[in-house]
């Protein structure tokens, strides 16, 4: 065998037995295997069918869940440029790692369930399975595969090897396609008693998707977000007790001696004039002047000599002992800064 002699492309029966049970015809043909003999091995009763339109399952029989997944990203993903014409794939080839899915992923409730969702359904029990693509792709809903289509991909999460919507652009795209209230509460309540996500973000993605003006959704909503101050405040408890920050004064407001009323805060600690605000305000257009009067009232706080440290759930969750060390420090410092105007502090 010379440096020029061809190489021989590979038989069926190695695509048969390929660790990877589904191809499309592009990628059968680089195989060397024709679309007229791709349709004689897809007839009825035949060793392969044809599962989504260009993608061809390599054995007869029910697909499983898995297959069914990478054959709707499959069918939905960008095909990758193909080699020069009459040049097979290289031996050695199928120990390559998979190429990504360019421009498809996961999403809906299918996604929800890969992202471990008790409330979801299993995957064998969705007759669809929601693919996220751009907009402009050309691309119908079809058998299994349900388009989803958007002006922004997000950036995708490997989930068993399947690219996956992270959790609140899931979320939004299952509630979309749901007009169940009582579904949608639970998804939404798993979002954030699971940890998966900050209502923040969810209420974000709801209000994208114009799904707030739906009555069920907004009230869910709603829950959602009491939900997750509820437990951004339990949380902010057990910093400061396992961190050993000095007890502050609890959900109290705010006034000037005979003055006008200054604000609420989540934690104060008098003695320092040092002030704790969580902020788990949803993310609406609505919101704007809710945003702008929260910023004002930080800015005359801190003209006052009151320090204002803001703290996030997500920050609580995720790193709590870093937002012990801020608090801790602003309790620190506060002797070397100028005594704070006097303030009254009432209970909320």
């Amino acid at each position: 065998m010379t440096h020029n002699t061809p190489l021989s492309r590979r038989p069926l029966p190695y695509l048969a037995d390929a660790r990877r049970p589904l191809m499309t015809l592009a990628q059968l043909r680089a195989q060397g295997v024709s679309a007229a003999r791709a349709d004689r091995q897809c007839r009825p009763g035949g060793p392969w069918q044809r599962l989504l339109p260009n993608v061809v399952l390599l054995h007869p029989g029910p697909p499983t869940s898995e297959e069914r997944l990478h054959a709707v990203l499959l069918y939905a993903a960008r095909e990758r440029p193909a080699g020069p014409a009459g040049v097979p794939a290289q031996p050695g080839a199928e120990d390559a790692p998979e190429p990504g899915y360019a421009e498809a992923m996961i999403t809906g409730l299918a996604a929800l369930t890969l992202h471990g969702f008790h409330s979801a359904p299993p995957l064998p029990s969705l007759e669809a399975i929601d693919v996220l693509v751009p907009r402009m792709r050309r691309l119908r809903s079809t058998g299994c595969a349900r388009i989803v289509r958007t002006a922004a991909l997000p950036c995708p999460e490997q989930v068993t090897g399947v690219p996956v919507a992270p959790v609140a652009r899931a979320l939004a795209d299952a509630v979309a396609e749901s007009a169940d209230a009582g579904a949608v509460r639970r998804l939404l309540t798993e979002a954030v008693r699971g940890g998966h996500c900050e209502p923040a973000a969810v209420v974000r993605e709801l209000n994208r998707a114009r799904l707030l003006v739906r009555p069920h959704v907004r009230d869910a909503a709603d829950s959602l977000v009491a939900e997750g101050r509820s437990l951004a405040e339990q949380r902010l408890y057990r910093m400061v007790r396992e961190h050993g920050l000095p007890d502050p004064v609890w959900n109290v407001d705010l006034r000037l001696p005979g003055g006008p009323h200054l604000g609420s805060l989540d934690a104060y600690w008098p003695e320092q004039a040092v002030a704790l605000e969580l902020d788990t305000r949803a993310h609406r257009r609505e919101d704007d002047a809710v945003w702008a009067e929260y910023a004002r009232r930080r800015e005359h706080l801190e003209r006052l000599g009151i320090t204002v440290v803001h703290i996030t759930p997500r920050g609580l969750r995720e790193s709590a002992e870093q937002q012990a060390a801020v608090v801790r420090t602003a309790l620190i410092t506060a002797a070397d800064r100028e005594p704070a105007a006097y303030v009254v502090v009432l209970p909320r």
